[in-house]
């Protein structure tokens, strides 16, 4: 249990040192951070440390119902690319938080009252200490039913996931064989620890009382994050040739990531430039030609005059029924989207849909 928790912390520190604040891999580190204190808080129970911080029994239960949260927000910034607000996806906090009121009346009770739910929890034949005659217990009747309450999170934020990826399921089969880091399959290998999270805490919570078999879902966080670390070093440049590669090897050495290809490509519409070369993206970039040329073929599963090509089609796509370009000729379009000529528009057009840029609008605007 210990080892989990630490791996778990370690994860955690790792991924907030190492990725970028906008990252959705962010998202990834406070979830696997969560899912620590957590079961910190489930080890000092079991080794019976908590008696040195007794005021914190039980603090961490709004945390739990945070857990199917957070997993989703990493799937939903994976697959939507877009950044987690308040604002938008702040009644996703409703349910922690309503809890957390309820259990104001336990958090400020006196310590005797937090000593006797310990051991009633862990050690329910030892005699119980005295309480004030006047305490109320109002907060008994959601406590009580809290496991089930983390098995609906769960199930709710499964479907939220599975939805999302149904989504995004048409654009996986095409574009993430390509992708050296499938996060689509992560995504999708994330549904299932899910699924097999949800059906585990069920037969837990089927077999024992109280908080009698936590230590075998602090267990399986364990082997979890064994699976994650391993995940982490299986992508890691510690296992290329390229980071020992001498200074001759330079080319072998040099690697870029799909996204900042993509990103860098998308500020300003520079795909639309007809200016755009590889040597010029490979100068922007600061990569040798042949290393930029190597990562888009691997990458996207095109050379490069394909790939802007195909982003420059798109592009025109929209223009050719956009009212805002009506008073410009198709080729004209395609200069503006940083074809060269006439005849260069026309090939990639064709060879991109399947069909010419004239009969393209004919079959759309009929």
């Amino acid at each position: 249990m210990l080892m989990g928790v630490i791996l778990g912390f370690f994860i955690s520190f790792v991924i907030f040192v190492r990725v970028k604040k906008d990252s959705p891999i962010v998202l990834f580190a406070w979830s696997v951070l969560i899912q620590s204190i957590v079961c910190l808080d489930t080890y000092l129970c079991y080794t019976g440390l908590i008696k040195n911080i007794l005021h914190f029994n039980d603090s961490t239960e709004p945390f739990v119902l945070l857990i199917p949260a957070s997993l989703y927000f990493l799937i939903y910034g994976l697959l939507e690319r877009k950044p987690i607000s308040f604002k938008k996806q702040g009644w996703h906090f409703i349910l922690p938080l309503a809890y957390t009121i309820s259990q104001l009346g336990f958090y400020t009770s006196p310590i005797s009252v937090k000593l006797n739910a310990y051991l009633g929890a862990y050690y329910d034949g030892l005699p119980k200490a005295s309480t004030p005659e006047n305490f109320h217990y109002n907060y008994m009747w959601i406590k009580d039913e809290f496991r089930w309450l983390i098995l609906f999170s769960l199930l709710f934020y499964l479907l939220l996931s599975v939805r999302l990826i149904l989504k995004h399921k048409g654009w996986v089969g095409s574009a993430a064989k390509n992708i050296r880091i499938d996060k689509y399959l992560f995504t999708k290998n994330t549904i299932f620890f899910f699924s097999f999270f949800l059906l585990f805490l069920y037969i837990i919570y089927s077999n024992y009382d109280d908080d009698g078999g936590d230590h075998y879902i602090v267990m399986a966080q364990t082997v979890t994050n064994l699976i994650i670390l391993y995940f982490i070093l299986s992508e890691s440049r510690f296992f290329d040739n390229s980071w020992i590669a001498d200074k001759y090897e330079t080319l072998a050495s040099e690697t870029i990531k799909a996204e900042d290809i993509e990103t860098f490509l998308n500020q300003d519409a520079y795909y639309l430039s007809s200016q755009l070369s590889l040597k010029a993206l490979s100068s922007e970039l600061r990569i040798s030609t042949n290393a930029l040329s190597k990562a888009i073929n691997s990458e996207f599963g095109m050379n490069f005059n394909d790939y802007i090509n195909k982003k420059r089609v798109k592009e025109a796509k929209l223009r050719l029924l956009d009212a805002q370009y009506a008073h410009l000729t198709i080729e004209a379009i395609g200069e503006s989207v940083g074809f060269k000529s006439k005849s260069a528009f026309y090939n990639a057009f064709k060879k991109h849909t399947d069909t010419s840029p004239s009969y393209f609008i004919k079959q759309s605007t009929s």
